[in-house]
């Protein structure tokens, strides 16, 4: 039998890896179960360096959120948001403007929990439980209404969650909903696991194998396929490149893994 740790919300099935606690464990945190923690090391099997694309998909949100900020955006609206860990969203945007307001959104109960707790006496920042499946849900949810003006620019951060939306899903359509919401001047970071950049093809198919244990299956996305979802945006330089490579602080290694496994942009709705 499988013990359960206090901080489990009711009703959770512990025996299911989720996405969200698999994503915690690759960043080192401390929510998530064994079951989780298995897939991880299966994919951590497939891929040594894929706790490296965590981090560095988490340092592109840094980036674009300091990027937006820099352009007066003061509210944000961060989708699939997983756990909170160090360096999240609200904290980056708080350093540079303690009024700025994030709304973090999930469908995994233990993200919103622990959101929650993370958050408690936050007045500028909250968490939503909703589905990226259902924009309409996230845009009309009370805590969107609440700190997001929808008629000012907002930063829309899809980090890492758009691979985990199938065809069937309309991913495309999904974005376009949110798109058609936000007012002219927000910006929208997308990031995406990718099969391209052939030579580690092998491990990222294991990658995926390891996620289909999971209540999410990993989707791959190519470069042109990533580009679509910034269909209505201005599509900023350098354009759909390797986290690690947009707008970077220092200089990518590129024998890091996180610049072969992944794509990521920035979009300006005009």
């Amino acid at each position: 039998m499988t013990d359960r740790p206090s901080w489990a919300p009711p009703g959770i099935d512990i025996t299911v890896p989720s996405v969200s606690r698999v994503y915690d464990y690759f960043l080192g945190g401390s929510h998530n179960f064994e079951v989780d923690r298995e897939a991880a090391r299966h994919a951590l099997q497939a891929m040594p360096g894929i706790s490296r694309i965590g981090q560095a998909n988490r340092a592109a949100m840094r980036r674009a959120v300091r990027f937006a900020m820099d352009r007066g955006i003061d509210q944000f609206l961060d989708i699939g948001s997983g756990i909170p860990t160090f360096g999240n969203v609200h904290e980056v945007a708080h350093s540079l403007n303690p009024d700025a307001n994030v709304v973090y959104v999930d469908n995994d109960p233990v993200a919103v929990e622990h959101s929650k707790a993370v958050l408690d006496g936050h007045q500028h920042a909250a968490i939503a439980a909703a589905d990226l499946r259902d924009p309409r849900s996230i845009l009309e949810h009370p805590e969107t209404r609440r700190l997001l003006d929808l008629d000012r620019p907002v930063g829309l951060l899809l980090v890492a969650v758009l691979h985990f939306l199938p065809e069937q899903d309309d991913p495309y359509g999904v974005v376009a909903t949110l798109r058609d919401a936000l007012a002219p001047g927000s910006v929208m970071l997308i990031t995406c696991a990718t099969l391209e950049d052939g030579p580690l093809r092998d491990s990222q198919l294991g990658v995926q194998a390891a996620y289909q244990r999971t209540s999410t299956p990993l989707l791959m996305r190519t470069k042109p396929e990533v580009e679509r979802f910034f269909d209505g945006f201005d599509l900023l330089e350098p354009g759909v490149v390797p986290p690690p490579c947009w707008r970077p602080d220092t200089p990518p290694d590129e024998d890091d893994p996180a610049v072969r496994h992944g794509l990521a942009g920035v979009g300006l709705k005009p």
